[in-house]
């Protein structure tokens, strides 16, 4: 769980974390918007214009003095999708040129017994390995690979064809996954709740005039964000009590897992609802008034870093609807 990154803010001092946080915000779902926007194709412009934004984001990663590895871990989660999107991409596209040659896989006894053991190898293993994303995918690549080298015996047996369309759409959503999760983990590490609540806030400013309690929102947003980490190393701190008093959650029947994590899930809730009991009561004597009128002790104050970030942004966002109509 400490790989979670969802709502962490590391204290730093460049360029990114002085960003006004309305700037921030906005240029994000700007350069989201843009993301989307660039059709899944084989066609050049595309395949360039996402490379093109990936290579930015590790700039402004490098320059916002975040570690990369931090923001690397903010993968683990979809570690899963990525593997699972790319691999549907390979065996659903058959167009364009062969890659290789038809690879015949085996479903056979020998083939799923070496699966097995290779998956065993890699539960023993993976806690010794650093870079576990690129671990995963390796295991991922031997499942396939053991189908195709072991001999058949029994069972039955498929043709793989691997088409260069298959592999450029596979690598194409896998970049573009990467480019939300790295921009957004981005907002987080350089910005801090309340900056955040602040800039929500603004942003939504305009939907009062509807009625909307957009500060209501905005705190709720901001603190779901804040409390995200909170609760998960809670969690944690409760798994590493229950499993210092004999709780294995790893290696049980399934009906004692049911009763541990029930048994986890308690405590859990009990901390979260002291914690909101705490916070409001916090809240209510530093004098905060759902729908009352604030101040803010410091009053941000757009420069000229801001507005070329923002027109960089929106700059962006055209030449990527440009080329969106050339193709």
């Amino acid at each position: 769980m400490n790989n979670i990154t969802i709502g962490q803010f590391i204290p730093g001092n460049s360029w990114l974390h002085r960003l006004d946080p309305r700037i921030k915000i906005l240029s994000l779902v700007v350069l989201l918007v843009g993301t989307f926007l660039i059709p899944i194709s084989v066609n050049a412009i595309p395949l360039i214009t996402m490379s093109l934004i990936f290579v930015g984001i590790m700039i402004l990663t490098a320059s916002s003095g975040i570690p990369m590895r931090k923001v690397l871990n903010g993968l683990r989660p979809i570690v899963f999708l990525l593997t699972f999107t790319f691999f549907i991409q390979l065996f659903y596209v058959k167009t364009g040129t062969l890659v290789t040659a038809p690879i015949v896989m085996y479903i056979s006894l020998t083939s799923i017994i070496g699966i097995i053991l290779w998956l065993v190898f890699y539960n023993w293993s993976k806690k010794y390995v650093k870079t576990r994303i690129l671990y995963f995918f390796f295991t991922a690549f031997m499942v396939f690979f053991i189908q195709a080298m072991l001999p058949y015996v029994g069972f039955t047996s498929y043709t793989l064809f691997i088409y260069d369309e298959g592999l450029i759409r596979a690598g194409f959503i896998f970049i573009r996954i990467t480019n939300v999760i790295i921009m957004t983990s981005l907002l987080t590490f350089t910005t801090m709740t309340t900056d955040l609540n602040y800039g929500i806030e603004s942003l939504l400013k305009p939907l009062k005039i509807i009625k909307v309690p957009v500060d209501v929102i905005a705190m709720m947003l901001s603190l779901t964000l804040r409390y995200i980490p909170t609760l998960l190393g809670e969690t944690e701190k409760i798994m590493k009590a229950q499993a210092s008093r004999g709780v294995d959650f790893k290696e049980s029947k399934f009906k004692d897992k049911v009763v541990q994590i029930i048994s986890l899930l308690i405590p859990v809730f009990v901390i979260s609802f002291k914690r909101a009991e705490d916070l409001g009561n916090a809240m209510e004597v530093r004098g905060y008034i759902i729908g009352a009128k604030r101040t803010r002790i410091d009053e941000y104050h757009i420069g000229f870093v801001d507005i070329f970030s923002l027109i960089l942004a929106f700059v962006i966002l055209g030449l990527i609807i440009y080329s969106k109509v050339m193709i």
